[in-house]
């Protein structure tokens, strides 16, 4: 393995805790016997986030500060870091202090040992019981679509070799999973324990809605699963609707037209049930479709403002601007 690690964090709206992962992330990358690089990528902040990571990278000369023009998600901020980054190694890790900055050693030793992608699992999650009902019922599908065993695709925490990040740059699709999309390039993996803290400050970025929509990117990104239940399901429902009708004929004929009447309710609560799940359906499909619109159309998934690396001689070195 090579001496060089990049580190990525994606940021939006840390202020409150971001100089504190600054300086937490330096001190474990320190203790390492490996130069490294921390890219700190501001997904479009509202707050002070912004600037901080400007005076980060004008103060130490392994961060390199990238500022996208507006927030694009999680998922888009890493993959500019990915492009940012020239390290033959490399860990992505969240920016609000729930992953300890002082697990990435462990990650780095672990990669070491010829893994192609190394995963964790949160021993102790310091979330709702919500999200951590949500997250394991997640992750079981996960393991049925994919066929690859890890416990936990939630954590951000995870360290990729560059041939891996090189594989998912080329990948030019908008609605992506990352830990699932490096797998498929992945000839070895592994997944270790890792601890998980409180959160500092502020609130999360995932929303019930983001949520629901991270995990449609999730199911219909890597597998056409979905389209397969659905057949399967609208089969089963044709069938239990000629069923259920046929039946009724029968029981209209031995028992006579009213007792036909007096079911009239229960033939609308089928026939809602068939509609709705048609409805569902026709979604799931709107869902392909729409992502099929999204790549043909060839937009640039993001739009890099500016990078600023540290210049002992000239301070910050120049802007860039790029399309990706």
């Amino acid at each position: 393995m090579s001496n060089f690690v990049s580190i990525v964090i994606p940021i939006f709206n840390e202020e409150g805790s971001l100089v504190e992962l600054i300086e937490r992330t330096l001190k474990a990358c320190r203790t390492t016997a490996h130069s490294f690089e921390v890219i700190l990528i501001d997904d479009g902040s509202s707050d002070t986030s912004a600037v901080i990571i400007e005076e980060a990278a004008a103060s130490y000369e392994e961060i390199v500060g990238v500022f996208l023009n507006r927030n694009y998600g999680q998922h888009a901020a890493v993959f500019a870091g990915f492009e940012q980054s020239r390290g033959d190694v490399v860990i992505t890790i969240d920016g609000d202090l729930q992953n300890p900055p002082e697990e990435i050693p462990k990650l780095i030793t672990e990669i070491g040992k010829g893994y192609d992608v190394v995963g964790t699992m949160r021993k102790k999650r310091s979330d709702s019981l919500f999200r951590r009902l949500a997250s394991r019922m997640v992750n079981r599908g996960v393991r049925r679509v994919t066929g690859v065993m890890m416990s936990d695709y939630g954590c951000m925490l995870r360290a990729y070799t560059r041939p891996v990040v090189k594989a998912m740059l080329d990948c030019r699709e908008h609605s992506t999973f990352i830990p699932i999309l490096a797998n498929t390039f992945a000839r070895t993996s592994t997944e270790i324990g890792v601890a998980h803290d409180e959160r500092r400050s502020g609130d999360s970025k995932y929303s019930i809605i983001k949520l629901i929509g991270l995990q449609f990117d999730l199911l219909t990104s890597m597998s056409t699963f979905p389209l397969k239940v659905l057949s399967i399901l609208g089969a089963g429902m044709a069938m239990a609707g000629f069923a259920f009708a046929i039946l009724l004929l029968v029981a209209r004929i031995i028992l006579g037209s009213g007792w036909a009447a007096d079911g009239i309710f229960t033939l609308f609560a089928f026939l809602f049930f068939f509609v709705g799940a048609q409805f569902m359906g026709l979604g799931i499909l709107g869902e392909y479709i729409g992502r099929i619109y999204h790549d043909v159309r060839r937009r640039p998934r993001y739009f890099v403002q500016e990078v600023k690396r540290f210049d002992p001689d000239q301070g910050l070195e120049k802007e860039q601007r790029r399309f990706f």
